[in-house]
């Protein structure tokens, strides 16, 4: 079993058991009969940032649940793919600030010409204020949405726009608040 295969194992048998397992579990997880051989393999673990010890006993970090980051890859004309071994914690990627953020899911097509889509999963980041431009959770006229915050250059006012010419612009008749910024999107191919 290779080292990737072995982290798997770990990382499924963490969702399973919500900890980590022990050295005798692990004994029968790596099909290993060495205790020095599990306890090589966890410091080198513990040494590359994957796991940690405290209080006596072994914690993921945020570096345990990064998925392997190959390389990059080309979408115009194909090349050849050179691998490149990384690791990328989806967390540390999409969320820059994780107490002040938080997950929606997306109903309605009103972002579709941005690539926002019903049924995505968008990363908020609580914010009372925002750039022209940016896509925003806000309420507007006590009606929640979201959408791209616009200024009227005439009017010198801020408003809501989205990207389906099938909608209006939205301008408040009394309140406009920003209450977060989309950081990321996240949607998942069947």
């Amino acid at each position: 079993m290779g080292e990737i295969d072995r982290l798997g194992s770990i990382k499924k048998f963490y969702r399973q058991h919500k900890r980590l397992p022990s050295y005798s579990e692990m004994l029968k997880l790596f099909g290993i009969a060495s205790k020095n051989a599990i306890f090589k393999i966890v410091s080198k673990w513990v040494e590359e940032g994957l796991i940690k010890k405290t209080g006596g006993k072994f914690a993921p970090t945020s570096r345990f649940f990064a998925i392997p980051l190959l390389g990059s890859i080309r979408a115009g004309f194909p090349i050849l793919a050179e691998e490149n071994r990384d690791y990328v914690s989806l967390d540390d990627y999409l969320i820059e600030d994780p107490q002040s953020s938080f997950l929606l899911k997306v109903n309605g097509d009103s972002l579709e010409g941005i690539g926002i889509f019903e049924g995505d999963i968008v990363i908020i980041e609580r914010k009372k204020e925002a750039r022209i431009g940016s896509v925003v959770l806000a309420q507007i006229d006590k009606e929640w949405t979201l959408k791209i915050l616009r200024k009227d250059r005439i009017q010198r006012l801020n408003y809501l726009s989205a990207a389906n010419p099938k909608y209006p612009s939205f301008y408040p008749k009394e309140e406009l608040q920003i209450f977060g910024i989309v950081k990321a999107v996240v949607r998942k191919f069947n």
